[in-house]
């Protein structure tokens, strides 16, 4: 038995409150979050809980007893969803206790996952089956195994109680003043940006196409006292009453050449600072200035491709790359990061004299001055400001530039990168759920040369950083991190085609280690030598888990010269039919895009349709896809294999024909609707289910039972035309399906749900699958489908049919 029972959650919270927390105010319930545990004023009194109330704790609880990494999850989805650290300042601790033990992680902990771009916060966070709580369950696992404290009540609740009295703090006397910490620098520059920034006279539009920004001026007020900034090397420091920019820029609209002034005489910056200690303790102050890409823009970050790599796929490519060159790599190669952002995979590189570094933004290169300024392995001269895509060659340091000119000495040149990878266009584009990335990789100089070359590849910015490298720097070492699809995908053809260099060894990790990055692919280290051509058709990958540990060697295949599953698919658009039964959405032959797969109604209930007309004569040819693309879990790894063109065997396997029929007939990708033209899927005749009224189709029926004949049917919608058919189809219409055990259990524990449908008044006799589960499962305020029902016999029925299919 648990230490408190199988007591109810509210009660749970009011009995650990009171035994672990009666010194702290709990009474605040700041959006969804269970528990929340905060700062209490010295005099007693209980004041509204505003944005800025210092917060200790905020905590999931749960009734019984329960896996604390999933209540953690589901807490990080909460506060995600509802960006409740733009609301409050964050918490010292995240929580997360049930009725036998009590854990807690630090917040900044977890800070990364709240900064992902191109992730769905939309998801219901108590529904554990979603991609979404995979992905945020996978991220924060290993943070919570090393950085977490678990207290059991019955054995540990005397330490349990020390590490509150110890952590749970104020950092001053005064509860209305706040120091501004690695927790809470990010919501609190959110608050700036309403408060102060207005009141700097300059004009921002012109300062962001220098590259200063907003959080430059944050940063110059956060990192001072007495309202002078402390730290020399930032692009803007405060001085008293106004900021002084480090470098000049005389066409920025500035009251002059080098400083912004006040419009308000500095009263909404006196009072906003008034409610904040700073500067942040020292220790905080390098973690804050290298992460100040997280006080840039969501937009920015993304088009700029800012994704960090982790310290730990660093170090395996530098040892990837002293097995290829040999352990005297460092002492024997040059080595240019031409996109190094703050430099973090110089880390582990031991000779200063033969690496250069160079990054687009010039605040970057300022925090890698001021690193070398505390004991970075760099030269100063060395890090420098240069636009890889829009630069040219000749502005290089003339040491580099030397190398560069030099055929023998370039041979001794190793590229060592992690370029961005940023997209024009993007599945949020292509799946309509969010808008293209407009002239994200298009917008420089080096694209229209790179079209040329490589054509759609220069679509992606990775690429043409590669390009670029391979055609200019001929004959050097690349060691690049990078999306495998430059080896797979068939929008890379005309890459692989031009690129031909040797690819030496590859390994591969999932993306989701790297910081904001939040989808299920894998990244790979490539070692390219660009002095030996070579067209690439196969390598033998090593890969590791997020866990940093060896998994498997995959085979990683070049399909060029491979038909896949799409060229067979659409093959059957040559084929005659005679009637129309939906519409097949499609979009390529690899895992990573099955879930745009699915099936409506009608081409035109999609703005740009992508795909295949389902019909009477190719039914079988869509089902075989279909199911295809959906029975194999897409994972990390599979994300860019490709689905081949079948072998010709389907065309006798009559079980495995209905099998697939089987599974796309109650597939959760076909989203039949009837309320968007005529239901030809329905499985079970009228009496079955007692259906209130007949059916306006029975198309599937009949193909099921051979009574639908291609040759003399008659059409039921009388708006298709009559068209001529193939002389030899490859599926017998004539003979009624025979489905297996396995197939047959479906349909049985599929129909007492239709059954149970029907029995509801005014139930549509025309209800598809989709349109049931709506009826019972209805929609939430954003117009989604809920997860489950409060109907208990719906369920119960749902959840046999889901265990027999």
């Amino acid at each position: 038995m648990s230490y408190y029972g199988n007591i109810r959650e509210e009660e749970l919270k009011l009995k650990v409150g009171e035994e672990f927390f009666r010194d702290y105010d709990r009474t605040a319930i700041l959006g969804n979050v269970d528990f929340c545990v905060a700062s209490r004023p010295p005099d007693g009194r209980q004041l509204a809980f505003d944005y800025d109330r210092e917060c200790f704790l905020w905590a999931e609880s749960k009734r019984g007893t329960v896996d604390l990494l999933e209540a953690f999850t589901q807490l990080v989805l909460t506060i995600g969803k509802a960006r409740t650290f733009d609301r409050y300042l964050p918490p010292a601790f995240l929580g997360a206790f049930d009725a036998d033990k009590f854990g807690l992680i630090p917040y900044s902990a977890v800070i990364d996952v709240f900064y992902q771009n191109d992730f769905n916060w939309n998801v219901t966070p108590s529904d554990h089956s979603t991609r979404e709580f995979a992905l945020i369950r996978e991220l924060i696992e290993k943070t919570i195994r090393s950085g977490s404290y678990v207290y059991q009540y019955a054995t540990d609740s005397a330490e349990l109680a020390k590490f509150i009295k110890d952590n749970f703090r104020s950092n001053v006397h005064d509860v209305r003043c706040i120091r501004v910490s690695q927790n809470n620098f990010v919501s609190i520059y959110l608050k700036w940006r309403t408060a102060v920034m207005p009141t700097i006279a300059l004009n921002w539009d012109a300062a962001r196409q220098k590259g200063i920004l907003d959080a430059d001026f944050y940063l110059a007020d956060l990192l001072s006292e007495h309202d002078l900034t402390l730290k020399d090397k930032l692009n803007v420091v405060l001085r008293k009453t106004r900021y002084e920019l480090n470098r000049r820029l005389d066409d920025m609209g500035l009251f002059n050449s080098s400083s912004a002034e006040f419009t308000d005489n500095q009263a909404h910056h006196i009072e906003f600072w008034n409610k904040y200690i700073r500067p942040p303790k020292r220790d905080y102050w390098d973690y804050i200035i290298a992460r100040r890409d997280l006080l840039i823009p969501q937009d920015v970050r993304e088009r700029k491709g800012s994704f960090f790599t982790p310290a730990v796929w660093v170090a395996k490519a530098q040892e990837y790359l002293a097995a290829a060159l040999g352990e005297n790599w460092q002492e024997e190669y040059f080595i240019w990061d031409c996109c190094a952002g703050t430099g973090n995979l110089e880390a582990g590189l031991v000779n200063k004299y033969n690496v250069w570094a160079s990054t687009l933004d010039k605040s970057d290169v300022d925090v890698m001055q001021d690193r070398i300024a505390n004991g970075a392995n760099l030269l100063p001269s060395h890090v420098f400001q240069f636009d890889f895509l829009n630069g040219d060659f000749n502005d290089l340091p003339q040491g580099l530039k030397d190398i560069i000119n030099s055929p023998e000495r370039r041979r001794k040149l190793v590229i060592f990168i992690n370029p961005p990878y940023a997209e024009h266009g993007n599945l949020k584009q292509l799946s309509g759920t969010g808008k293209n990335k407009e002239k994200v990789a298009t917008e420089n100089k080096y694209y229209h040369t790179a079209h040329l070359s490589i054509g759609q590849g220069a679509r992606q910015l990775y690429a043409q950083f590669l390009w670029r490298i391979f055609s200019e720097i001929n004959g050097c070492i690349i060691g690049s991190f990078s999306k495998i699809h430059i080896l797979q995908m068939p929008q890379y053809v005309d890459f692989r085609k031009r690129f031909q260099a040797h690819l030496i060894s590859l390994f591969l990790m999932p993306a989701n280690t790297f910081d904001n990055v939040s989808g299920q692919f894998p990244i790979g280290f490539f070692i390219w030598d660009t002095s030996i051509k070579d067209y690439f058709r196969e390598i033998s990958a090593t890969v590791f888990n997020s866990d940093e540990q060896f998994v498997t060697n995959k085979l990683v295949k070049n399909y060029d010269a491979t038909k896949t599953l799409m060229h067979w698919i659409t093959e059957t658009r040559k084929d005659s039919f005679n009637l129309l039964i939906g519409f097949m959405n499609r979009t390529s032959s690899d895992f990573q895009n099955n879930n745009y797969n699915y099936i409506i109604n009608d081409r035109k209930l999609l703005p740009h349709p992508r795909g295949i007309d389902i019909t009477d004569r190719n039914l079988i040819k869509i089902a075989i896809f279909v199911a295809s693309k959906h029975c194999i879990e897409h994972t990390w790894l599979n994300d860019c294999d490709q689905y081949l063109w079948p072998n010709d065997g389907w065309q006798l396997d009559t079980e495995f024909q209905s099998d697939c029929l089987a599974y796309t007939i109650f597939s959760r990708c076909n989203n039949i609707k009837s309320a968007d033209g005529v239901n030809h899927w329905i499985p079970f005749v009228e009496a079955e289910v007692n259906a209130q009224d007949r059916y306006e189709s029975h198309f599937l029926l009949d193909f099921i039972a051979g009574k639908w004949h291609p040759e003399t049917a008659e059409p039921e919608n009388a708006q298709l035309e009559l068209l001529p058919m193939v002389a030899e189809p490859t599926v017998d219409y004539t003979t009624p399906i025979s489905f297996s055990h396995e197939a047959s259990a479906v349909f049985d524990a599929a129909r007492p749900l239709w059954q149970y449908y029907h029995s509801q008044p005014n139930a549509n006799p025309n209800a598809s699958f989709y349109d049931i589960r709506e009826f019972f499962q209805g929609r939430n305020a954003r117009g989604v489908m809920n997860p489950d029902s409060p109907d208990a016999t719906y369920t119960t029925l749902l959840d046999t049919f889901k265990a027999a299919y």
